[in-house]
């Protein structure tokens, strides 16, 4: 049985924690790993010796693409990073020791994985109905389905609320590992539920080509379009900061424009114009961090990046960030006083390429989160 149904929630987190976020069988002892040697495969993400207990830093991969609107496989997105994340080396020149705070990455749930199959050959007919130009009502069947891919969706959130609120109450950074774009929103609330027992309150830094600022698209209340406008709902988040933004809607412009500031959107196409006209990217950088609150949550969806990085993400997109802005804006968030809350990597496509980037920004996400 599974956290789907919730009588059996306390056994499945019970269970996750003894075994699919701990598998000492597997991994080695910190004093006989050498970062410097070659990459194993030992159920770990990046092959590092670390488990549950000993990790700063929690990865929780979410395998699930329901929702999303134009080209499904990011689902298998962590699996195809866990594969190629041996890859890496693991001296960096800003941190060179932050991979001894530890990184770990529970293992994928069968149980959201098998959901995510079925559920994905659902959608792709309530798409194709719309596109056709016909509503759902004419097939009660296909509303049938959507309303159960609502209520799962639901679950799901529940699901990543639970386990988020497993690794905070450690004392742990949790990084959401998607999936589409729709899947950190149970993080988002625990954070938020958190943030507002303390009275405190944290903003987004959110780099996509997408503004995802619609509302239900398609019928799906948690979209992956749709995860900024469900994310602001939460009242602790007091100002969303978009960088990389190239396709968004006229409702969504609307969104932006009468937001009264709580949206600050970098349209790439600006951010291209003011480079060209001489401001640096570093100028540019420090206005970023500056519209943000002293506590930051880091949304990265990798479409933000330039294409050629990401090729097999779901809704790519021409421009974007290339790989040493987006470390550069990374970095300058992490000299500043900001204090980062948390943070998603989500839309990494499956082809070996796609993956190798993932791992790489994965781990340059986990390293800023655990300082």
């Amino acid at each position: 049985m599974h956290p789907y149904f919730p009588d059996f929630l306390p056994f499945f987190l019970f269970f996750t924690l003894c075994y699919s976020m701990d598998t000492p069988a597997l991994i080695p002892s910190l004093e006989s790993y050498d970062p410097s040697g070659v990459g194993v495969h030992n159920g770990n993400l990046f092959g590092f010796p670390f488990t549950a207990a000993t990790a700063q830093v929690w990865i929780l991969p979410v395998p699930w693409d329901v929702t999303t609107s134009y080209r499904p496989g990011t689902a298998q997105g962590p699996a195809a990073i866990l594969q190629e994340s041996t890859q890496l080396d693991f001296f960096d020149p800003v941190d060179p020791e932050g991979w001894k705070r530890g990184i770990f990455m529970a293992a994928i749930d069968e149980f959201w994985w098998a959901k995510n199959k079925t559920l994905r050959s659902q959608a792709d007919g309530i798409i194709e109905q719309l596109e056709a130009g016909k509503t759902l009502g004419e097939s009660p069947d296909l509303q049938q389905d959507l309303n159960l891919i609502n209520q799962t969706c639901q679950a799901l959130n529940q699901w990543v609320y639970d386990q988020c609120q497993t690794a905070l109450d450690q004392g742990r950074t949790v990084g959401i590992l998607g999936g589409d774009h729709s899947v950190p929103l149970g993080y988002l609330q625990a954070l938020a539920d958190r943030a507002a027992r303390d009275g405190e309150e944290f903003g987004i830094l959110h780099i996509d080509a997408h503004a995802d600022l619609r509302r239900s698209y398609e019928g799906f209340t948690f979209s992956h379009a749709s995860i900024m406008d469900n994310a602001l709902k939460l009242a602790p988040i007091s100002r969303l900061v978009q960088v990389g933004i190239r396709d968004l809607c006229p409702d969504e412009a609307a969104t932006i424009a009468n937001s009264q500031g709580r949206i600050v959107t970098y349209l790439d196409r600006t951010v291209k114009s003011r480079l060209f006209q001489g401001e640096s990217w570093g100028q540019l950088c420090q206005e970023i961090i500056a519209a943000l609150p002293q506590r930051v949550y880091i949304s990265f969806d990798i479409d933000g990046l330039d294409p050629t990085l990401c090729p097999a993400t779901g809704t790519p997109v021409p421009g974007g960030l290339g790989w040493g802005e987006a470390l550069f804006l990374l970095e300058a968030l992490g000299q500043s006083d900001r204090q980062i809350v948390g943070f998603d990597l989500c839309e990494v496509g499956p082809q070996v390429w796609d993956a190798n980037v993932g791992a790489r920004l994965l781990y340059q996400l986990a390293l800023l989160a655990s300082r």
